[in-house]
């Protein structure tokens, strides 16, 4: 068997460390599995196998560098964990092998970094080890006390590549973990520290500036409290924006501050970035004055988030989220509120500006998160003497009104054309859900419509934030289930790129499924709840619910892809599609015969022919019953006559209609709801494999036993209601009427006259013949739907149906023998 090279076995350990969070059984195996290959102590003489593992811990860790690193805290902390009473702790030891090696790697790839030739493959190496030792200090910071004073030279590493940068802020990241933790540091140690830390700060970009201040905020609030040293720095760049605000204010157009644009970007971003790690309102840092910083802070930021240039207005609010973080009661303030959600609610801001307000309150919850694990893991050690519960309700109380403050601004921001705003607006909810800041019913809709989204991602984190709720809260989803079908409709309308292509209820994709799949899933279950979502959904197409006609569509697709399992399911729907199509389709042709009636006084002749016409079609009809021999001869002369009639017809109403078009546009419009019904019946008739008979049996209030078999799904069924996306995309609502158009709505019309007449099958006769009615009743309908019989229009004839029963042709009731 060949030996897996290197990239393999990472390959493997990447997709299989991933599952970490699984179910617990894969969760169980993950932890095992990872304990054998890299948490075992190796003999100290077998230099060769701990080479091997680290060069796999780290190729691991270079391969998710994209992803996150998640899945390795998880791992280690659930290791870590599982022996925290024993008295042998394998796991412990194998992780302080693992440290001290790592750290004589990066001393010898730093050796061989003049080498030319392997240059980038060490610079790599050198990245993935820091990295890595970063994420053991996460979990374990002790391990890496002994090494603070090794990782410190790092701070001063030339940056000329991308790598360079990411050495300095994973060593600033371990220092700001682990120089807290050393005991009696020298003095000489730590300036250094804060000299490189203040170097960096001045000298380069954002991600930098980030991580060396709030590694600078660990060093000197807990252990140097050198405020002089820091208090500089903060008036050094606080005193440059007062003079460039006083500047601007002089005059804004002025050269100076276009020259001076690089120094406004550092200065908001790094005073903000001070204001999240010192509270600079301490005596420590402004001795006896009366100035409040946080205040003059907050109108010197306030000023430069209403400047002209968009880049000067998202650094202002970057350095505003900042030092809400230190101080979260300035967010209640009415100047910021009316910020916040001006850039959330108004559709026309900058997509930018919109994102940074979403990430400041993502941080700012993140943030808090961390606060509230770490004051619990605190006050665990003093819970005997304290009130835990108490602390912890004063921190989530003024989040949670924070939240609320915002909530409605940030769920309008799923309605928006960009991924990244939707992504970054479900961020935020699954935090404010996850810490349990604000009341999750009013989220579930809107949770339902991020199950919509194109990006699996987002889809998933919406789905899985429904389950936790389910979980808690039973019912929740039911109750606004169909308020969250409608907005994913809202959701699909503001992602739909082309207007003119209707909005679609399916993937386009190679399974079809429907987009709210996940959601009937989560319903289906409960027989009593599904029944009622169903009817809801349903009753939208109802004539007086005024639905509109892309909506109805969208609901149709739904209903025809979802991921039925039971026979009872699909023909539930039929039944009440029937119930709906005599309600609505009768109410639609009275609005359309008194509108012709109160136009033309003369419409009263032919609509009493068509009464008379009707009335010999159900007399002929009774006679048929009478004897067995009439059918075929009664079918042979509607046949052969219908064209000549039918076209009788369409010129008697034509003589009727009023002139005034708009009834006729509201029979065009109101019809489509009817007509989608009638599709979504044929489609389910002919996925399923149901006779007419089957489905005139089907009764709601027998036992669910009765048809609790599974569905036999035919493949290539595909669900195309060809009338209602010709009307969405010719736009016939908005657009002038043409006497073509009007002879095929009189046509429609008169088909519907037809269905709605023998709408109720006959039925079968003992030969195997169709009556009148019920060949009458099949006409009608395969006019409705266009025409012909395609595959999605009615059943095929050969296959059986679901439960094995003989069943019927076409839409006719003829059973095959």
């Amino acid at each position: 068997i060949e030996q897996p090279t290197f990239p393999k076995i990472t390959e493997m350990c990447v997709k299989m460390i991933r599952r970490v969070n699984d179910e617990e059984g894969i969760k169980k195996l993950v932890n095992e599995t990872f304990q054998k290959l890299w948490f075992t102590p190796t003999p100290h003489h077998d230099k060769e196998a701990m080479t091997r593992k680290i060069l796999n811990i780290t190729d691991v860790v270079a391969a998710c560098r994209d992803t996150g690193y998640d899945w390795f805290e998880q791992l280690l902390q659930n290791l870590l964990k599982s022996e925290e009473d024993a008295s042998y702790k394998p796991v412990k030891k194998a992780c302080t092998q693992l440290v001290d090696n790592l750290v004589e790697h990066i001393l010898k790839y730093e050796e061989s970094l003049s080498d030319s030739d392997n240059k980038g493959v060490n610079s790599g190496r050198l990245v993935a080890c820091i990295t890595t030792l970063f994420l053991f200090s996460k979990i374990r910071p002790q391990l890496m006390v002994k090494h603070a004073m090794t990782m410190q030279p790092y701070l001063t590493t030339k940056c000329s590549t991308q790598n360079d940068f990411m050495v300095i802020c994973n060593v600033a990241k371990i220092l700001e973990l682990v120089v807290p933790l050393m005991e009696h540091p020298s003095e000489t140690f730590l300036a250094t520290i804060e000299e490189d830390l203040m170097k960096l700060i001045i000298k380069y970009g954002m991600t930098v500036v980030q991580h060396c201040v709030s590694c600078l905020g660990a060093v000197v609030n807990k252990v140097t409290q050198n405020y002089k040293f820091v208090w500089a720095c903060f008036n050094r760049y606080y005193g440059a924006l007062s003079k460039l605000k006083s500047q601007h204010q002089e005059d804004s157009n002025s050269t100076i501050l276009t020259a001076n644009k690089p120094a406004l970007l550092r200065s908001l971003f790094t005073v903000g970035a001070l204001c999240r790690h010192f509270d600079f309102d301490q005596e420590d840092f402004k001795g006896n004055s009366k100035v409040n910083i946080k205040d003059k802070v907050l109108e010197l930021l306030m000023y430069f988030t209403k400047h002209s240039d968009e880049e000067v207005q998202t650094k202002a609010i970057i350095g505003l989220g900042f030092a809400f973080i230190q101080h979260p009661s300035l967010m209640f303030e009415q100047e910021v509120k009316t910020l916040y959600n001006s850039i959330l609610s108004d559709k026309n801001c900058s997509v930018n500006l919109k994102i940074q307000v979403l990430k400041n309150l993502q941080t700012y919850l993140q943030e808090e998160d961390t606060r509230m694990q770490q004051a619990d893991r605190d006050w665990k050690k003093v819970a005997k003497q304290e009130d835990l519960k108490e602390m912890g309700d004063i921190s989530s109380g003024m989040s949670s009104s924070i939240m609320q403050l915002y909530l409605k601004q940030v769920l309008e921001a799923f309605f928006h054309t960009q991924s990244s705003v939707r992504h970054f607006a479900l961020n935020v909810i699954a935090l404010t859900l996850n810490q349990g800041l604000i009341h999750p019913v009013q989220c579930v809709p809107y949770l339902i419509a991020m199950g919509t989204d194109p990006e699996p991602s987002m889809r998933n984190k919406a789905d899985q934030q429904l389950v936790e709720i389910d979980k808690k809260y039973a019912g929740f989803i039911h109750m606004k289930a169909v308020a969250g079908m409608k907005m994913s409709y809202q959701v699909q309308q503001a992602i739909n790129t082309c207007p003119k292509d209707p909005v679609r209820g399916f993937r386009h994709d190679e399974s079809s499924n429907a987009l709210c799949s996940h959601l009937y899933s989560m319903i289906r279950g409960n027989r009593q709840h599904r029944r009622a979502f169903l009817i809801s959904l349903l009753n939208l197409f109802d004539d007086t619910a005024k639905t509109e006609v892309n909506m109805l569509l969208y609901i149709a697709d739904n209903l025809a892809c979802f991921p039925y399992q039971t026979q009872e399911e699909p023909l539930f729907i039929m039944h009440h599609i029937d119930i709906t199509l005599s309600v609505s389709g009768s109410n639609l042709l009275q609005s359309f015969k008194e509108s012709m009636v109160k136009d033309k006084k003369k419409e009263r002749k032919p609509s009493s022919d068509e009464e008379t016409e009707s009335d010999s079609k159900s007399g002929s009809e009774s006679e048929s019953e009478e004897e067995a021999s009439k059918p075929r001869r009664l079918r042979k002369r509607v046949d052969s006559d219908s064209d000549s009639e039918e076209e009788n017809d369409i010129n008697a109403v034509m003589k009727c209609l009023p002139e005034n078009s708009a009834p006729l546009i509201e029979f065009a419009n109101v019809s489509q709801g009817i007509l989608l019904l009638l599709m979504l019946k044929q489609h389910l008739k002919n996925l399923c494999g149901f006779s007419d008979s089957k489905i005139q049996k089907y009764s709601p209030s027998e036992s669910a036993k009765v048809y609790d078999k599974a569905i036999n799904r035919k493949t290539g069924v595909h669900f195309h209601p060809k009338q209602t996306l010709d009307f969405l995309r010719s736009d016939m609502a908005n657009s002038k009427i043409t006497e073509e158009v009007k002879r095929s709505i009189v046509k429609q019309y008169l088909d519907f006259k037809l269905l709605m007449e023998h709408l109720d099958p006959d039925e079968e006769e003992e030969d195997g013949e169709v009556s009148a009615s019920t060949n009458a009743r099949n006409k009608a309908i395969t006019s409705l739907l266009g025409g012909g019989s395609p595959k999605n229009n009615a059943a095929e004839t050969e296959d059986d149906e679901s439960d094995g029963e003989d069943r019927g042709g076409g839409t006719s009731g003829v059973r095959r023998r």
